[in-house]
């Protein structure tokens, strides 16, 4: 039963006669449903134990003002074949990432847990910690995904965050300063809620308390599903304040996916510019209604275009759910995976359309050249990077290229940490220390050659923009 049912049940089911001692009942089984969640809900959360990590979070930085934490945190079990997803930003620098199961779950049967059964005097006995390997990491929904080597592990099911209302009971579940296997209890405060009007990742806000460590842990409804995912926290103090943000499950699913079936994440586009209707928008342009979105460019090059998508269409609904303004058509689409078909109703003067729309990848997603690079071919260790050479075929995909020669940054290695403030995915290297890198060659001669600690000076081509970028090598 629903743990949000159980206090109304037993009140509506009391008699005026006992109601003091019904009362006490309904809050004894309300509790008891709690219990009952947390034990079927536990043993699938995991506590992630990162070492040797190169960028700690410090006072002034934004994700320690955003309660973002390099170090440990947590995890949860979506695949009884070992795929676990946490936070990026938990796992993003590590070395070493290990695993420690949730007490609870009884591996007797398998000798090389090496399960200590300690008597109730000495407290509960603990499993050994589980090397992980980082399968994937997308940054910009800030999700991991982790493999350990065991199977049939409890996998928590995954709910629908689109049916998430504001007011609805959740728990979030978690390593919270290091406490292993923790629950916090709190209501949606909001859906949808966006902290960067440019950035189309939304997340779930909650009052439920989250604090460093609970990043990664799942936040699930009263039927043990999934949720969301705790991710960060807006705080002065540096702890829970009642403003916790778990990326939305509908957002994580696409990506866990992705992340375990081939290590990256493509995203899509339809080739449009969607802007939201206002009133003066629609009076000037003397549309019949003034809401929802109208597109003001179709590109010449997009599946839009193709499908017969033109500049001034009002777009109504996407999938059959109206879209009310341009920042929800560009959530709903966000989620959509490359190849994916979206339904789209248009409002085209006073015609009435519905249009199929392929997606297809984005031009501008960094992760896009990750299928060029091997990491047993193409790693340069103390850059975090795998670095391919650029051939005709790269070239054709980089846009507004400033120089013929240069290294392209094709993927972050999973297998070492990311440098602070080095190169990113997209990125390309021109020049080391004032020494031009045609090659990936050279740019590991050059790399090799820089002492520990040592000073290093790239000039990149990022986007358009030509920059430098300075740092310490490990």
């Amino acid at each position: 039963m629903r743990v949000s049912l159980v206090l109304a049940t037993c009140l509506a089911l009391a008699p005026a006669s006992t109601f003091a001692q019904s009362r006490l009942d309904a809050l004894t089984a309300l509790s008891g449903a709690f219990q009952a969640l947390a034990e079927r809900v536990n043993p699938s959360v995991v506590q992630v134990l990162v070492s040797e990590t190169d960028a700690p979070s410090t006072a002034d930085t934004p994700a320690a003002l955003m309660g973002l934490e390099h170090g440990n945190g947590s995890g949860v079990i979506l695949d009884p074949d070992g795929f676990i997803v946490t936070n990026a930003h938990v796992v993003k620098d590590a070395r070493q990432v290990q695993v420690q199961l949730a007490r609870s779950l009884d591996f007797a049967r398998d000798a090389s847990l090496d399960v200590a059964r300690d008597t109730p005097a000495a407290g509960p006995r603990r499993s050994r910690l589980l090397d992980a390997t980082i399968v994937g990491i997308d940054t910009e929904t800030d999700i991991a995904v982790l493999k350990i080597d065991r199977k049939e592990l409890p996998a928590l099911p995954m709910g629908d965050s689109d049916a998430l209302r504001q007011g609805q009971l959740v728990f979030a579940f978690g390593s919270p300063m290091d406490l292993e296997n923790s629950v916090t209890m709190g209501v949606v405060s909001a859906v949808g809620r966006q902290l960067d009007y440019d950035d189309p990742m939304v997340y779930v806000q909650t009052d439920a308390p989250i604090n460093p460590g609970n990043s990664g842990g799942p936040l699930v409804d009263s039927d043990g599903r999934v949720v969301g995912l705790n991710t960060l926290i807006v705080s002065q103090s540096g702890g829970s304040e009642g403003l916790g943000f778990a990326a939305p499950v509908n957002i994580v699913r696409p990506v866990f996916e992705q992340l375990k079936t081939t290590g990256r994440v493509r995203r899509g586009t339809i080739g449009v510019y969607a802007q939201t209707v206002t009133p003066t928008l629609a009076a000037g342009l003397r549309l019949a209604q003034d809401w929802g979105v109208v597109l003001g460019d179709v590109y010449s090059d997009g599946t839009g275009a193709a499908a017969g998508l033109q500049v001034g269409d009002v777009v109504v609904a996407l999938d059959g759910k109206p879209v009310e303004n341009g920042h929800q058509f560009e959530v709903n689409l966000y989620r959509r995976k490359v190849g994916d078909t979206v339904t789209l109703d248009v409002q085209r003067g006073t015609r009435a359309l519905r249009l199929s729309v392929p997606v297809k990848e984005r031009d501008d997603d960094p992760a896009r050249f990750a299928e060029f690079a091997r990491a047993d071919r193409h790693l340069v260790p103390r850059l975090g990077i795998l670095a391919v050479d650029l051939t005709d075929t790269i070239r054709a995909r980089l846009e507004h290229r400033r120089a013929d020669g240069g290294v392209l940054v094709a993927a972050y290695a999973t297998a070492v940490p990311e440098v602070p403030s080095g190169p990113e995915p997209g990125d390309v290297i021109l020049a080391l220390n004032g020494t031009p890198v045609p090659d990936l060659a050279t740019l590991r001669t050059l790399v090799a050659a820089l002492p520990a600690r040592g000073g290093c000076v790239l000039q990149i081509q990022r986007g358009g923009d030509l920059m430098y970028l300075a740092f310490e090598l490990p």
